[in-house]
């Protein structure tokens, strides 16, 4: 970043605090409320033992439809497994049933070989692209009518369009096929009635009226959803229901248990006392680490979240409560990041400063020897690049300054 002329250069402006007067937390103390400790109670050895029974039933119904070589029921079957929330368990097996999907289909990928009917080819092809195969979207030309736009008669094709809707979002710049297919989509599922039809396309059509998708979901609130609705489906697999019911009980007591053990140590900050100006939003933070739900990934939520709140703290202690000097100090000392500096700061940077030091320790212990070790340092200089990019703007502000484009852009791609 340039720096300022001297013409520009301004006196700070007198120490004065500002105020945020952000509302509470709306969760109280409702993950450590007895009522939460008792939904939070463990599942017993049978029930685990059941999970792992009924993973095994559904990798023998993989290993029956890989011999089937019924490209459709094969697609179906990752497609469910992957929208029930139950698709970590089956990672080798997805891998595998994909991997025969693509073989038997390569050598006539733009042909009706690649699927004869619309809702099986973008199936195949919003699976596969996923998977991270090169997948031409021209097999969905065969669909178009010979004025060039995509045949009328496919409106009547529900299933069809929605699963085509789906397909068209993995879209890659310059793919005009796919271009014309979301448009296409959109403007049937628009018109269609919502209140037609089994429970499980009336709710992807308004998932489609809505403009919302698969891949913007959040697959936890997706499986939530999709476990109800997949039920009313008069063809569901009983397997695959009764686990992705139980799997997703399993992980919910988890990530009950993760959210109370967060919010006690957020608790242990004394944060109304000591950072009052701050948001209290620490059950929202927890939840952004939902992208990685999974069983073995608890440490990485604990961590994450405690790193996203650090980042609340400091952030409004930059934005809202800290004099020009004291940020200048807390600057320094996270650049040093050693607690030898940590006198040199006021008494409520000292709480944040030593929590900060401690979350990062913390991370030492819990992530895996293989990661933790270059994450950690990583980590630490990430943090460090943000709380520059911090003092940064506020030295923007208290000394009046306003920024070029190129000088904020160059800041707030760090800090934003």
């Amino acid at each position: 970043m340039s720096e300022m002329s001297a013409h520009q250069q301004l006196p700070s402006l007198a120490a004065e605090r500002r105020r945020a007067d952000y509302h509470p937390s709306v969760w109280g103390d409702f993950f450590l409320s007895d009522d939460a400790s008792q939904e939070r109670m463990d599942f017993d050895d049978t029930s685990k033992q059941q999970i792992e029974d009924l993973k095994n039933e559904v990798k023998r119904i993989f290993e029956v439809a890989a011999s089937d070589d019924n490209r459709r029921e094969l697609l179906n079957l990752v497609n469910h497994t992957q929208r029930l929330g139950i698709g970590y368990h089956f990672e080798k097996e997805i891998d595998e049933a994909l991997k025969q999907v693509h073989e038997r289909s390569i050598e006539s990928v733009d042909g009706p070989s690649f699927a004869s009917d619309l809702y099986t080819t973008a199936l195949m092809f919003r699976l596969l692209r996923q998977q991270g195969y090169k997948i031409n979207s021209s097999a969905f030309s065969k669909f178009k009518g010979p004025d060039g736009n995509f045949d009328e008669s496919l409106e009547t094709d529900v299933r069809g369009l929605l699963s085509l809707y789906e397909a068209s979002h993995l879209r890659t710049h310059g793919e005009d096929v796919l271009e014309e297919a979301l448009a296409f989509t959109l403007t049937h599922l628009a018109s269609t009635n919502e209140k037609l039809g089994p429970a499980l396309i009336r709710d992807e059509i308004s998932r489609s009226q809505r403009q919302f998708n698969i891949r913007k979901g959040l697959t936890r609130l997706d499986s939530r959803k999709y476990i109800k609705i997949y039920e009313e489906e008069a063809s569901h697999n009983k397997v695959l229901l009764k686990l992705a019911k139980l799997d997703f009980n399993l992980l919910q007591t988890l990530h009950q248990r993760e959210i109370g053990c967060i919010v006690r140590w957020w608790k242990s900050l004394y944060v109304k006392k000591n950072f009052p100006f701050t948001r209290d939003r620490i059950v929202e933070c927890y939840f952004w680490s939902m992208l990685a739900y999974e069983l073995e990934h608890g440490s990485f939520r604990i961590i994450f979240t405690k790193v996203i709140a650090m980042i609340t703290i400091i952030d409004d202690i930059f934005d809202v409560h800290g004099t020009f000097e004291e940020l200048e100090v807390f600057t320094r000392a996270v650049e040093r990041w050693d607690m030898e500096v940590i006198d040199e700061l006021p008494d409520y940077m000292q709480v944040c400063y030593r929590a900060l030091l401690d979350v990062y320790r913390e991370a030492e212990h819990l992530l895996p020897e293989e990661v933790g070790s270059y994450s950690i340092y990583f980590g630490i200089e990430s943090m460090k690049g943000m709380v520059r990019a911090y003092f940064a703007e506020a030295k923007w502000y208290h000394h009046q300054y306003t920024p070029t484009m190129e000088e904020y852009m160059q800041v707030a791609l760090v800090s934003v």
